[in-house]
């Protein structure tokens, strides 16, 4: 990696600033953290910082409170949860700036910790106040960035606070990197990416990039619609993106050329009235999709010719479900699919955040593949080929 991490500054003794991304979904009514994984992936960081007898500040953001204080968006339930994994304890503060916050850090100690208030209960963050980024800043010594499902967001504690403090990444930052990083310079071939959701224009520059640098691209999800449509077949009532029409039709007639990938489409899909619960469905191919009816899943040949595909392949990128993965039965696509890419033992498999590790994670197959991305808008981006801002405002280890 061109970036200095962690490893390459002295850390004994210093006021730490590391953003984290504590963002983790909750049961509000319970108060209840359903998945820690975020928290578990800080997890070396943090450990490192406290053995080499650092004060370590963590920021975060949590939710989206819009500038405003919300009660339930507090961070307290992630300190304590952090408190339990870490078996230390994680002092907390009522805001992430002021005067009391001020004398918490001053309090701290070599190894202690201290977890600061969502950060976007000010709405300066978000707009990258300078005024905000330096009283941040102000509190440490150094800036840590362990945060890379927010490294494409232009934040006050993503991109401000590096102009005022020597910035480095932490080593979440430093493994989705590198991850990610192996898919964009030599990937083991053959190089499958499949790439579900319900929008193109969500993932266009992903689509772009990856069909000029992959051999195969599988495309599912609700996405299917506009591709469909652009081939001339009937859609029913999916949602189709009228003015990405021309884009699939140039995407599809790139396909399979010297320099690009053979996309593959479904060829029989799974249709209902509503994306209901419960509500009656019907297979269908492709060129049968009744006018009443919308598309929520991919069939069973195309989850045999996709899983063929994937079985042959030496690299796998996967980012979005090809279903309604969150109505079932409409999740047996993406389940099913999941299941063959946790099961390719001698493949690099990427999992590309967002939706798509929530699913993996609530499958239990988190394990099974090479890496699970944090980040799903900042793996995207990147997989786009567009700078990271939280990345470029850090040391690059040629300075000294």
């Amino acid at each position: 990696m061109q970036k200095k991490t962690v490893r390459d500054i002295p850390v004994e003794g210093k006021r730490v600033l590391v953003r984290v991304d504590f963002n983790v979904p909750m049961d509000m009514e319970a108060g209840i953290i359903t998945d820690d994984s975020r928290i578990r992936a800080s997890l070396p960081t943090i450990r490192y910082l406290v053995a080499h007898r650092a004060k370590v500040i963590l920021c975060s953001h949590f939710g989206r409170p819009k500038g405003k204080v919300v009660e339930g968006l507090r961070m307290a339930p992630v300190a304590q949860r952090l408190s339990e994994l870490l078996e230390l304890p994680v002092e907390t503060a009522d805001d992430c700036i002021g005067e009391e916050v001020k004398t918490k850090v001053k309090m701290l100690g070599g190894g202690d910790i201290l977890l600061l208030e969502n950060l976007r209960f000010h709405p300066e963050e978000e707009a990258n106040d300078p005024s905000f980024a330096k009283e941040l800043a102000g509190l440490a010594d150094l800036y840590v960035d362990d945060a890379f499902g927010t490294s494409h967001r232009a934040h006050a504690s993503t991109v401000g606070v590096a102009q005022y403090l020597p910035a480095v990444a932490g080593f979440l930052l430093e493994k989705e990197l590198e991850a990610l990083g192996h898919l964009l310079s030599e990937p083991q071939r053959p190089f499958a990416c499949m790439i579900g959701g319900a929008k193109v224009s969500d993932k266009m520059g992903l689509l772009q990039n990856m069909l000029r640098w992959v051999d195969i691209l599988l495309i599912g999800g609700g996405m299917v619609a506009t591709f469909l449509k652009a081939m001339g077949y009937e859609v029913g009532n999916s949602p189709i993106e009228v003015d990405k029409l021309e884009l699939a039709k140039e995407l599809l007639q790139e396909s399979g050329g010297k320099r690009t990938a053979k996309i593959l489409l479904p060829v029989d899909v799974v249709v209902a009235p509503a994306i209901t619960p419960g509500i009656g469905s019907q297979l269908v191919s492709i060129d049968g999709i009744p006018s009443d009816s919308l598309i929520v899943d991919i069939g069973p040949n195309t989850i045999e010719l996709f899983s063929n595909e994937l079985r042959r392949c030496h690299t796998v990128m996967w980012n979005g479900p090809v279903g309604v993965y969150e109505v079932p039965p409409f999740d047996h696509g993406t389940r099913s699919l999941v299941s063959v890419l946790s099961s390719l033992s001698n493949a690099t498999t990427i999992v590309g955040g967002g939706s798509s590790a929530e699913v993996i994670q609530e499958m239990g197959l988190g394990d099974k593949v090479t890496h699970v991305s944090t980040g799903g808008g900042a793996s995207l981006r990147f997989l786009e080929g567009t700078p990271l801002p939280g990345v470029e405002v850090l040391l690059d280890r040629e300075e000294r």
